[in-house]
């Protein structure tokens, strides 16, 4: 896996993936940056939230759940002090489907928190990371 960084001014940086990918970077005005894009711990928040929340519904369409949507909301809390790492996240997933079974998709969050969300078990050390979810019917 590879990625780059190409600063294009001040503190905004342009980011590409090894697949191809780009996004823009870039601080608040405050440390010099205009605002054009996701500040770097904002890409960490969706970083562990897109990994588990990939694994979730993997783990839902193999257990044949009919989802029609599935959203996650992640709150992360920040030390007061440098360096302001994450010391929580949580995760909040909103699973929409049609007889969508409480234990399959139970099931589906903690797997993906206990052995298969890879941004969530490297950082489990050191943050506390907790997870709920909640179903709507579609």
């Amino acid at each position: 896996m590879s990625a780059r960084l190409k600063l294009s001014e001040g503190v905004t940086w342009v980011g590409e993936s090894g697949s191809g990918h780009g996004i823009v970077i870039d601080g608040s005005p405050d440390i010099g940056g205009r605002n054009l894009g996701m500040r770097p711990m904002e890409l960490m928040l969706l970083g562990v939230g897109s990994c588990s929340a990939m694994d979730v519904m993997l783990i839902l369409r193999k257990s044949r759940q009919d989802v029609t949507d599935c959203s996650v909301e992640i709150q992360g809390t920040r030390a007061e002090t440098v360096p302001k790492v994450f010391t929580a996240i949580h995760l909040h997933f909103i699973v929409e489907g049609r007889d969508l079974a409480e234990r399959h998709v139970a099931r589906a969050v903690q797997l993906s928190a206990e052995k298969y969300c890879s941004a969530s078990l490297m950082l489990q050390a050191s943050v506390d990371i907790t997870h709920d979810f909640e179903i709507r019917s579609a």
